[in-house]
């Protein structure tokens, strides 16, 4: 499971301009994902569905912020710095961007590699407007909250980071997958109570889409914690490592 990016999709959209809603189709994402967690298709099958207009509010949030303006109009793409290798071992020791290069070098991943699977059947995520830039670059900072929130790739991780994420971009998308992952989680362990933590760590953090992540990943990560209050994964720390891919049955 990996994160998603929302965009603009003209086929889905009233009259009135807003994002119409989709359920059928992501309650029908939402089974095939819950059955395979590798099948990434699917979260962004489910935000195209639902997340509605949460990234195009997130974009109008970003220019009220003090970098915003400056970060909207340059509208880097945030991907091409993280697929540049010197660029990652450039970054000091102890920082966000020395656990982010570990870890996707541990689990064998790339920035690139999930923008490419963003653009199976969305292809409006390169569109040149905003809103999709928006979309990717919620797409693009995935990992990196991965590294700022603690949560591991494991099933159990994920679903954590789902509900995290939900509370930081209100998309409805990253809710029902956090609510369908807890309704397959069994009792072995506090797996629905992780998530739940999940959530309620994500709204009392700072609004992550809101920072200059060139300037973050160069951070120490434990400073970086502290100043975004991003707390302890308490109950996620707890459950056994061997255990967290059993939390979605």
């Amino acid at each position: 499971m990996a994160m998603a990016a929302d965009t603009i999709d003209a086929a889905r959209r009233p009259r009135n301009g807003a994002p119409k809603l989709d359920w059928a189709h992501a309650l029908k994402a939402l089974r095939r994902l819950l059955a395979d967690k590798e099948d990434t298709t699917q979260v962004f099958e489910i935000m195209r569905a639902l997340n509605g207009s949460a990234t195009a509010k997130a974009y109008h949030r970003l220019l009220a912020t003090p970098n915003g303006g400056r970060i909207a109009y340059e509208r880097a793409e945030f991907a091409r710095k993280l697929m540049d290798d010197a660029w990652l071992d450039s970054l000091p020791e102890g920082s966000v961007g020395a656990a982010y290069r570990t870890f996707i070098r541990s689990e064998q991943l790339s920035a690139e590699g999930l923008a490419e699977v963003s653009r199976q059947g969305l292809a409006q995520i390169e569109e040149p407007h905003p809103y999709a830039w928006m979309g990717r670059r919620t797409r693009d900072v995935h990992d990196i909250w991965h590294i700022l929130s603690g949560y591991g790739r494991d099933a159990l991780g994920e679903a954590c980071l789902v509900a995290f994420s939900y509370a930081q971009t209100k998309g409805l998308g990253w809710a029902l997958i956090a609510l369908g992952a807890a309704s397959r989680s069994p009792s072995t362990h506090p797996y629905r109570k992780a998530i739940w933590q999940g959530f309620l760590r994500g709204r009392r953090a700072a609004w992550l889409l809101g920072e200059d992540y060139e300037q973050l990943m160069a951070e120490p990560l434990e400073t970086a914690r502290r100043r975004l209050n991003i707390t302890p994964a308490t109950v996620y720390d707890a459950i056994p490592p061997e255990a967290r891919d059993g939390a979605v049955g």
